[in-house]
């Protein structure tokens, strides 16, 4: 709970969600004057960083109004009373443009919204605008023929992370105080990474994900998925645990059997957390400059916690988890293509090791059931892991933020880490792991490279418990020293 001492010292650039909802509470700034400073903030930064594409100042302000006069008469809205806060671009809120950055569905404007989006909606939170994404969701840059490059705060050169890029420079910037995005192979936790902001990656099925694109704009309900996720991201892990309370849930059909119960946190302080954790591995080596920041964030916890250990779970064989990854990732995203861009994709170059993803794109169901039932083998090495530990800790990707790469497709990209030629999609290798097994993530910012770049850390916890990894996130902030602003960005 934030205090009203916290409210009076309230930042309104890059104060906490939290602490803004207690400032306006407390009658110390109104919706209205936080709304309209949030926007001249937008005004002034958005254009060089392309992050929100969609912007709507003024059914913000008719909410933002409509919040001061409720708590006028005594109501409080919800824990994000009257805060502005963004989502992706590909969730579906108040017949918006939702096209996930596809030519093909620039008219698409579902007439349903997102469930995650009217929930925080229901807390209290006012959503400003919309957040640039990569064509389809499927590249860790941020551009499209629709709404252009979005760039990184910390240096306009280089990407924001996709797919939730616009999202993570958005709140880098200081452009609304939080977001809902979404992640499959990285795409809540590499933007963070690389901006230097807080995401959760949540439990699969945890939130639901129903009001995504893709599938196609206009679904409705879904089955339980296998990978994709919808989760918070901040600049305060705090932050993130009050979303994920308040988007969590079963939904419509599942709802008229089910409630949820998400386990407290194991763990109330940090001397009581078992940590594990890598800050490389062989299969794939992270830049020496990220690798220094981790392993000195590990130096400063060992001695603070319970039990530190490093090395990956016994019984966890690399190329197990990953190609049953490679194989259900190919499955899911060409489910969800039109397709001619179904039949590219299968006919494209050799990927090599990751030649499972694109196998999966017209192989016979019997395979996708094998891969699924080696999911669960992955997912109860984990749990048999997180009976001797409360959290593992490992690298977000293997670089920190790169220059701007947008030529050819992305499957004949390379990357440039030490001076070494690494293939694109390795840039996967790192979040496959929590997401085959559909294990929470919450990623926080670890430090700053020497040349000032941000490094995240990666906080995987057991399966739906979801509490923990937020948990020891944010016990974690005094070690850290949290998020820190990008220089340039200063109050109005």
């Amino acid at each position: 709970m934030t205090s009203a001492s916290s409210a009076a010292q309230f930042d309104p650039d890059f104060g906490s969600a939290l602490e803004a909802a207690q400032a306006i509470r407390a009658r110390r700034i109104s919706a209205v004057d936080l709304m309209r400073h949030t926007f001249d903030r937008v005004k002034r930064y958005n254009p060089a960083l392309n992050a929100i594409v969609l912007q709507l100042e003024d059914e913000a302000m008719v909410s933002a109004r409509q919040a001061d006069e409720a708590l006028a008469r005594g109501e409080n809205l919800g824990p994000f009373h009257g805060v502005p806060v963004t989502i992706k671009e590909c969730l579906a809120w108040h017949r918006t443009p939702t096209t996930a950055g596809l030519p093909a569905w620039k008219d698409a404007r579902p007439e349903h919204d997102a469930v995650s989006v009217s929930r925080l909606a229901q807390g209290g939170a006012i959503v400003i605008g919309k957040t640039n994404v990569p064509v389809l969701l499927s590249d860790w840059q941020s551009y499209n023929p629709i709404y252009g490059t979005s760039n990184n705060p910390w240096d306009l050169k280089r990407t924001p992370g996709g797919s939730s890029g616009g999202t993570a420079a958005a709140l880098a910037a200081g452009l609304g105080f939080l977001s809902i995005g979404s992640d499959i192979g990285g795409s809540i936790r590499v933007p963070s990474h690389f901006c230097g902001v807080c995401g959760h990656k949540p439990s699969v099925n945890l939130i639901p994900d129903e009001g995504h694109v893709p599938p196609p704009p206009g679904s409705v309900h879904l089955p339980p998925g296998e990978l994709n996720v919808v989760g918070p991201m901040a600049r305060h892990p705090r932050d993130l645990e009050q979303c994920v309370r308040l988007m969590a849930g079963p939904y419509d059909f599942d709802a008229k059997a089910y409630t949820l119960r998400l386990p407290e946190a194991r763990q109330r302080q940090l001397s009581q957390f078992r940590v594990g954790a890598i800050a490389d591995s062989p299969f794939c080596t992270t830049s020496t400059d990220q690798r220094e920041v981790l392993e000195g964030l590990y130096g400063s916890i060992g001695p603070q916690v319970k039990q530190f250990a490093t090395g990956l779970p016994v019984g966890l064989d690399f190329m197990t988890s990953f190609q049953s990854y490679a194989f259900l990732l190919g499955a899911v995203l060409s489910a969800g293509l039109p397709d001619e861009n179904a039949e590219a994709q299968r006919t494209a170059p050799t990927l090599g090791p990751f030649d499972p993803f694109r196998q999966a794109q017209y192989a016979r169901h019997r395979y996708f059931a094998q891969a699924n039932a080696t999911r669960m083998q992955v997912r109860a090495v984990w749990e048999s892991y997180f009976r001797d530990f409360d959290v593992f800790l490992m690298p977000v990707t293997m670089t920190p933020a790169f220059p701007h790469q947008q030529e050819g497709e992305p499957s004949a990209r390379k990357i440039q880490v030490d001076g070494v030629t690494r293939e694109y999609f390795e840039m996967i290798v790192y979040p496959h792991f929590a997401t085959v097994a559909g294990l929470p993530v919450t990623v926080i910012p670890a430090g700053r490279t020497k040349s000032g770049l941000p490094v995240g850390v990666q906080i995987i916890g057991p399966y739906l418990e979801d509490l923990t990894t937020l948990e020891f996130a944010a016990l974690l902030e005094p070690v850290t020293g949290g998020f820190q602003q990008p220089p340039g960005y200063a109050a109005n």
